[in-house]
């Protein structure tokens, strides 16, 4: 997975702000993001994970997509979705709604795994500009392994700025484990003379001591 998001990094050279949950593609649009996050622990090791996300407008009211995570080349998952939409609210909001199948791993060893999503989003005016939330509430069903219910909360501003602040929160539970959280406070940087749009922010997990550095790039097509 590293080696296949380094390449990819070198391959994007356009994009703009992600607007996802909730919202839909555009028939025949697409947007994809990688993302590398690094730690380095107290008692000197060193961790990192990387993610692949791509989604496209199949049709008006459905988009496809593809949710790949890796942590280190010991576990992860990659993941087939479908996304249509439940309700537009105008002003208060709009729903959406998520299928998933894939697969998930340890070692060598996979197994399958299902995922049921429900996604609220809104855009916001805000003294600084306008933005968006997102938030989406999913259940995971992997074989060999207990029902995981997630939350996830994405913040952020969608301006004309080079900067614009952007935070994510995600969380998630399993029966026997910790409850699991990780807050990614990061920065957007839109260059004047592209359409690319760079991450760079930190990243704090409830299964790492130290602070890790998180790296993303995302393009719109």
């Amino acid at each position: 997975m590293g080696r296949i998001i380094t390449i990819l990094l070198y391959v994007f050279v356009s994009a703009g702000p992600v607007w996802a949950g909730a919202w839909l593609r555009e028939k025949g649009h697409g947007f994809t993001a990688v993302a590398v996050s690094g730690f380095s622990e107290n008692d000197g090791t060193r961790k990192y994970k990387s993610s692949l996300y791509a989604e496209w407008g199949l049709r008006p009211k459905l988009t496809i997509g593809l949710d790949a995570e890796e942590h280190q080349d010991q576990y992860g998952h990659a993941v087939v979705f479908a996304r249509f939409p439940l309700a537009d609210l105008g002003d208060p909001g709009r729903f959406a709604a998520e299928l998933g199948l894939g697969a998930h791993h340890r070692g060598l060893q996979s197994w399958a795994m299902y995922k049921a999503t429900l996604s609220y989003g809104k855009g916001l005016q805000t003294g600084l500009g306008n933005g968006w939330l997102a938030v989406d509430t999913a259940l995971e069903y992997r074989t060999h392994a207990d029902l995981i219910k997630k939350l996830d909360v994405t913040v952020g501003l969608s301006t004309d700025r080079l900067l614009d602040p952007l935070l994510q929160i995600e969380t998630y539970y399993a029966p026997g484990y910790p409850f699991y959280w990780s807050a990614r406070p990061s920065l957007m940087i839109r260059p004047r003379k592209g359409k690319f749009t760079w991450i760079v922010g930190v990243e704090k997990t409830s299964a790492q001591d130290a602070i890790g550095a998180r790296l993303a790039l995302w393009r719109d097509f």
